[in-house]
C-alpha cells in the first residue's frame, strides 16, 4: 500500500531535475587514465566515479582539491584511500564542453604527500593533449 501521507513532488521540480541530469558534462579519458581507473579496488572506482559526476554537474566533490602547480583551480585531483592505500585522479574543468580525466594513480610514497614529480610531468602532457582535443573538436 502506499503511503499517501506524502505529497507527490511538483512536476516542475521532477523537471528540473531532469533538466540537470541532461546538463551533464561528459568525460573525456585521456590515454590511460580509464584503463589505470580500472584496476583500482571497486570502493576506489566507486568513490572516483561519484566525485567526477560532481564534476560533471558543475561541483566539486568533498574528496576533491585543487592540484598544485598549476595555474588557478581548474586542474583538481580527486583523492581516495583504501586499505591504507591513497588513489587518485585528476581532471580538469578548464573546457565548457567537458571534464577531462587526464590521470589516475596510486601513490606510493609514504614519506611525503606531494605528487611526485613525474606524476605531475605526465599531467601536464596530458593537460596539453586535453587542450589539443579542445582545439580540434
Amino acid at each position: 500500500m502506499r503511503d499517501r501521507s506524502r505529497k507527490s513532488e511538483p512536476l516542475v521540480t521532477r523537471a528540473n531535475a531532469m533538466l540537470k541530469l541532461a546538463s551533464f558534462k561528459p568525460i573525456e579519458w585521456a590515454p590511460g587514465a580509464l584503463e589505470a581507473v580500472r584496476g583500482f579496488p571497486k570502493a576506489v572506482r566507486i568513490g572516483i566515479g561519484r566525485a567526477l559526476q560532481f564534476a560533471q554537474a558543475g561541483s566539486k566533490h568533498p574528496a576533491t582539491k585543487v592540484l598544485k602547480g598549476f595555474a588557478g583551480a581548474s586542474v583538481l585531483e580527486i583523492v581516495e584511500d583504501h586499505d591504507r592505500a591513497t588513489y587518485r585522479a585528476v581532471y580538469t574543468v578548464r573546457f565548457k564542453d567537458a571534464v577531462y580525466v587526464l590521470h589516475a594513480f596510486q601513490k606510493k610514497s609514504k614519506r611525503a604527500i606531494a605528487t611526485p614529480r613525474r606524476e605531475i610531468d605526465l599531467i601536464k602532457e596530458r593537460l596539453r593533449w586535453a587542450e589539443q582535443s579542445q582545439r580540434n573538436s
